[in-house]
């Protein structure tokens, strides 16, 4: 059932991103949280007046660490995940949740790690973790068909080919941040049937969608807040199941991380539990905020999220398709499934001239902030669709590298791309039909029947 009162509240922007010049943010996945001073309050009433170190000694501490214990407590209620099996690792966001299990992960010992081609570069990274142990296998499942999605008989395929009977790391995105692509959730099971630990990114899914780990039960996933709430950024979570936490191998300790250690004695022994991955003094005066803002989308539903932006991310599919020149050439190119099946709320795309010819990405950016429209604009850390989206194979990339005297612009004409990504639209819990609807009329007003010059644009610095 759909909430009247909560749709009453996006209609008048209590939830809103408009700030005071009315910017339409029209690429974010969270909301903004009710006014911030009302979070600082709620840590103020338990912390007191005076501020400290957690891991110190000073009347504080032991506040600092009841707010800390509550927020691991209201993650792990919010994904119904039971903390006898599972552990909360405070990080600065996904890419340190992602970071921290590649930098551990012994892949000398499961010596397999398989990525999927729309991966965001968060986990890209993973690769060069697993080529320091000089004895991984690194593959990639590649993308199938128009929507660009992965086919489970080549899932298969890539899993059964890993190197050894060790097993090792499988890692993929319940939602591709390029396409909006949601990948099946029963994929952690069978990879893990197969002999791998699963790694999770939930960055894009969890905003809109709800993840069951007493269902599907990943051994790591990865999570930022603020891509949730809007607000704060720096806090990430690594949800960890025990039992995998403990065949990590952290290559170094830091203050907070150990039980004890011996500088004369060349030792040092780790704490015992999922403090050992949270290096030095967390953000004990933003981690509450989590706790509050979990309340508040419980507050609202998840499933009343959903179907909002679901319904907003129809409408905006309908409204793309619908564009047209008047000569019927489409004025815009879908990137990702043409509907709300099996899709987040991310939609990537190009805007095309009475020609057909991609128009320039920065031209976009520089339109639409003339008008206070707020897109995103690149190939998002996600390389592996830009160039499934674009069909550049392998062959042309085999050997291609940039140099470091040479332009992103240089690797593009390399290529022949005419284009250096993208335009992204992503619709939130805040997002309304209007802000859709308001992309749509610029992108017909500043582009029906013409051919927009692209002159005078900086070059692009990276990816």
């Amino acid at each position: 059932m759909v909430n009247e009162s909560f749709l009453a509240q996006l209609r008048a922007r209590e939830y809103g991103y408009l700030d005071e010049n009315k910017h339409v943010y029209l690429d974010h996945t969270g909301a903004g949280l009710p006014a911030r001073r009302q979070l600082t309050a709620h840590t103020a009433r338990i912390m007191g007046n005076a501020f400290g170190n957690p891991h110190s000694e000073n009347p504080t501490a032991a506040a600092s660490d009841v707010l800390v214990a509550n927020a691991r407590q209201a993650i792990l209620r919010h994904f119904n995940a039971d903390p006898r099996e599972y552990a909360v690792v405070f990080t600065p966001n996904a890419t340190g949740a992602i970071r921290l299990v590649g930098e551990a992960y012994p892949f000398a010992e499961r010596n397999s790690l398989v990525l999927t081609a729309d991966n965001h570069n968060s986990v890209n990274g993973l690769r060069e973790y697993a080529a320091r142990s000089g004895n991984a296998d690194t593959r990639y499942v590649p993308l199938d068909g128009p929507d660009l999605r992965i086919a489970d008989k080549t899932l298969d395929e890539v899993l059964a080919a890993g190197k050894g009977d060790n097993g090792g790391l499988f890692a993929f995105p319940a939602q591709s941040n390029f396409t909006g692509v949601q990948h099946p959730l029963a994929w952690i099971g069978h990879a893990q049937a197969h002999g791998y630990d699963v790694l999770l990114d939930a960055a894009a899914f969890v905003p809109t969608n709800p993840l069951n780990l007493s269902v599907v039960r990943p051994d790591f996933t990865a999570v930022s807040w603020y891509k949730v709430f809007g607000y704060p950024t720096g806090i990430g979570t690594l949800i960890a199941r025990r039992e995998a936490l403990e065949r990590l191998r952290r290559p170094w300790f830091s203050g907070g991380t150990i039980q004890v250690a011996s500088a004369a004695g060349g030792w040092h022994r780790l704490a015992d539990d999922e403090t050992a991955f949270e290096d030095g003094t967390l953000d004990f005066l933003s981690i509450p905020d989590v706790e509050v803002g979990l309340d508040w989308i419980r507050s609202i539903g998840t499933d009343t999220v959903h179907d909002h932006v679901t319904g907003l991310t129809h409408h905006l599919l309908d409204g793309l398709r619908t564009l047209r020149h008047t000569n019927g050439q489409p004025m815009a190119r879908i990137y990702g499934p043409p509907d709300t099946e099996g899709r987040g709320a991310t939609v990537s795309l190009n805007l095309l001239d009475s020609h057909g010819d991609v128009i320039d990405e920065r031209v976009v950016s520089r339109d639409s902030s003339a008008l206070g429209i707020s897109l995103r604009t690149g190939c998002f850390c996600n390389p592996g669709v830009g160039e499934a989206a674009f069909s550049i194979g392998s062959s042309a990339l085999r050997g291609l590298e940039l140099t470091r005297d040479g332009t992103v612009d240089d690797y593009l004409a390399l290529l022949g791309l005419p284009s250096g990504g993208a335009v992204r639209v992503s619709v939130g819990l805040s997002s309304n039909r209007a802000d859709v609807d308001a992309f749509l009329d610029f992108a017909a007003d500043a582009y029906r029947d013409r051919v927009p010059v692209a002159d005078g644009l900086k070059p692009r610095l990276r990816c």
